[in-house]
């Protein structure tokens, strides 16, 4: 299975330290927020991965990581042309990378767990799609899961909503199969213009499509300074890798 790292975007959250570097070059722990993808990809035995990327920064992920041999991986990128456009639509970087089922990750979330199972359950499962989720106490902040556990699905997923109904937030890891990208082209932008990962999800979810998984351990979106604050001590405290 092949992998796709969104590791673009404005990093506005960060500002102003990603005015002069990309988010996930930002250090965390002893390495560079981007080796903590790498390194949980690698550990699950996907090898190949595209990394989508800002223009301005293909240099400095080049001069960092080459073709990844040096990390015992397989390296190539591709070009976000429009910032700020929406998680489906930096997806469509990698139309041409997909051949099949595969992984894709957003590049500051930070987790602990082993991908491997849940990898094995998507090559083997019959479904065409499939979220992680994490219980938080700040469900708020993220799309938040509807769960039917009865029958083991997801009912809806809400974007940011202001009286969350669940804990349950949909983190920065899916598994799709190459049909997402006729899905992606269906889709209408947000009220911010963007193409929202939200809505491709609950595409699947109306074509019971999308089956979902729970972390069980430690998971961050690093995209704030406090969560970056609690990533390096975490990961100080983990030690060298």
């Amino acid at each position: 299975m092949k992998a796709v790292i969104l590791a673009g975007g404005t990093g506005t959250r960060l500002q102003p330290l990603t005015k002069i570097i990309n988010k996930h070059l930002l250090p965390v722990g002893f390495h560079p927020m981007i080796y903590w993808s790498l390194n949980r990809l690698k550990l699950a035995g996907i090898n190949e991965i595209l990394i989508v990327i800002n223009q301005k920064d293909l240099d400095s992920f080049l001069e960092l990581l080459g073709n990844g041999e040096e990390l015992g991986v397989k390296l190539s990128y591709s070009i976000q042309e429009k910032q700020g456009s929406g998680i489906a639509n930096a997806l469509k970087c990698a139309r041409s990378f997909v051949d099949d089922k595969f992984l894709l990750l957003l590049g500051d979330n930070l987790f602990d767990d082993d991908l491997s199972p849940f990898i094995e359950d998507f090559r083997k499962g019959e479904y065409e799609a499939k979220v992680l989720l994490k219980e938080v106490n700040d469900p708020e902040r993220f799309g938040v899961a509807i769960l039917n556990e009865i029958n083991h699905s997801i009912e809806m997923i809400i974007e940011k909503p202001k009286n969350p109904k669940s804990r349950y937030c949909v983190t920065g890891i899916y598994f799709y199969d190459s049909h997402v990208f006729e899905l992606i082209d269906s889709l209408q932008p947000s009220s911010r213009g963007e193409l929202e990962i939200t809505d491709l999800n609950n595409l699947y979810i109306q074509k019971k499509g999308l089956h979902y998984d729970i972390l069980k351990n430690w998971w961050l979106d690093a995209g704030t300074y406090e969560a970056l604050f609690e990533a390096n001590k975490h990961f100080f405290e983990k030690g060298k890798v």
